[in-house]
């Protein structure tokens, strides 16, 4: 496996990369300054993707929600009975995995041995080991954690706000599924999504840290045991889904201390990955920090009047076929944090956007994309996570400076509008 080398002058990261045979993409970026280093193997393959046709098949195949993050579990069970922690735990190694909407991935970080651990890496996730009788034990298992997470009022907030928001797509449902859904999995399920999604050619590793590429890149290599890559592209199907949301507001009681709020805008300008994706990214954290940041005057004002805390926090979620921004905190009144969100986008729209807050907000974003390349983990993730939506993230500057004032005007006239708006709230039960 030959590797290609790329450089970033700007940032001055270098960039170690090849496509094996098998399909594995190979992502190796060496930081010699670090000390730790940090290995994710991932797969296009979430919780929205439970309809699909395999290639060289014509049949659609369905299978139950919550699949995806059924199979990151059983993934960990061994045919020998050994546990894989106890492996990387003898080499200082530090492992995990998690399944979201579109990717499951499994990572392992170090400081010592990083090779050693990339091979039980690279060992475990190629050979999947599923019996009938280990997957209805698991169900229990799965279960009580869908469970746990019905009376967390964090995640419960979310999945109501996007329940609020989509009408249709799979985005709106648990990652984990229902307790309903898990009890259909089998373990000829697991076999079939694992054998499509786990495919080499759907998956790609990126190393970040103290490593040196061509020994790593060896280490990839002589762990790959599958090379039979698809020749064309698994075929997800999603159902369609229509500009208007589902409904403006979702309540909840849960036992929580004060209201938990989720409020936000669904994107419909959708359809399109790559610099594309990553452009309207950048465009919509600038106007988010520009009309809501923490140096902007709804924020003062909201947090003077007690209405917001530290808690509050602003995000863009982008796929290239949905994408929400979403605002979120703790609040005694959320219904007044709502209205003030939409009071600004009104001033706004009456007055126009600030050219002199878009450069300074613009300098700032700048900011955080260069401290993300200081945690191993945090690049790590990002890369790959900007790699499976076809975004080149070690070239974030070009696209980056190709935003423009105009651009974010644009956008902002597209993309806030109240009756795409949506407000989730947990209240505290009596």
């Amino acid at each position: 496996m030959k590797l290609e080398h790329r450089s970033n002058e700007l940032t001055h990261e270098e960039l170690y990369f090849a496509r094996h045979s098998s399909g594995l993409g190979v992502y190796i970026i060496p930081k010699k300054d670090y000390s730790a280093a940090y290995a994710i193997l991932g797969t296009r393959y979430g919780s929205v993707d439970s309809e699909f046709v395999v290639p060289g098949e014509t049949q659609t195949t369905a299978v139950p929600d919550g699949i995806a993050h059924y199979l990151e579990h059983k993934m960990f069970d061994m045919p020998d009975g050994s546990n894989v922690f106890d492996k990387f735990s003898k080499l200082g190694g530090n492992a995990n995995a998690y399944t979201s909407f579109n990717i499951t991935a499994y990572l392992v970080s170090a400081t010592d041995n990083i090779n050693e651990n990339i091979a039980v890496l690279m060992d475990y996730v190629q050979r999947p080991y599923f019996t009938e009788e280990s997957v209805q034990k698991e169900q229990g298992i799965i279960g009580q954690e869908i469970n746990m997470y019905d009376d967390n009022g964090g995640w419960k907030v979310f999945f109501n706000f996007l329940n609020c928001l989509y009408q249709n797509h799979p985005v709106k449902k648990e990652i984990a599924g229902t307790v309903e859904s898990i009890s259909h999995i089998t373990h000829d399920y697991l076999y079939k999504c694992y054998n499509t999604f786990y495919n080499l050619s759907n998956m790609s590793i990126v190393v970040v840290g103290n490593v040196d590429p061509q020994q790593t890149a060896q280490v990839i290599e002589d762990n790959i045991l599958k090379n039979e890559p698809f020749e064309e592209e698994i075929k997800k199907l999603y159902p369609n889904e229509p500009e208007e949301i589902a409904s403006p507001c979702s309540q909840q009681s849960l036992s929580v201390a004060m209201p938990l709020f989720m409020l936000g805008f669904k994107d419909t300008d959708t359809g399109f990955g790559g610099d594309k994706l990553l452009k309207k990214n950048i465009e919509i954290t600038i106007l988010m920090r520009m009309l809501f940041g923490k140096s902007s005057k709804m924020y003062k004002e909201l947090y003077e009047a007690g209405l917001i805390n530290n808690s509050f926090s602003l995000d863009y979620t982008m796929q290239p076929d949905y994408g929400f921004s979403s605002i979120d905190g703790e609040s005694p009144d959320p219904e007044k944090v709502y209205q003030a969100v939409l009071d600004t986008i009104a001033e706004a729209r009456r007055s126009g956007l600030c050219e002199e807050s878009f450069n300074r907000i613009k300098k700032v974003v700048w900011g955080s994309y260069i401290r993300s390349l200081n945690d191993v983990d945090t690049y790590a993730n990002a890369f790959l996570q900007h790699l499976f939506m076809g975004i080149d993230y070690f070239d974030y500057a070009s696209v980056y400076d190709s935003v423009t004032f105009e651009d974010v005007k644009k956008r902002f006239e597209n993309h806030f509008r109240a009756d795409r708006s949506a407000l989730s709230v947990i209240n505290p039960t009596d």
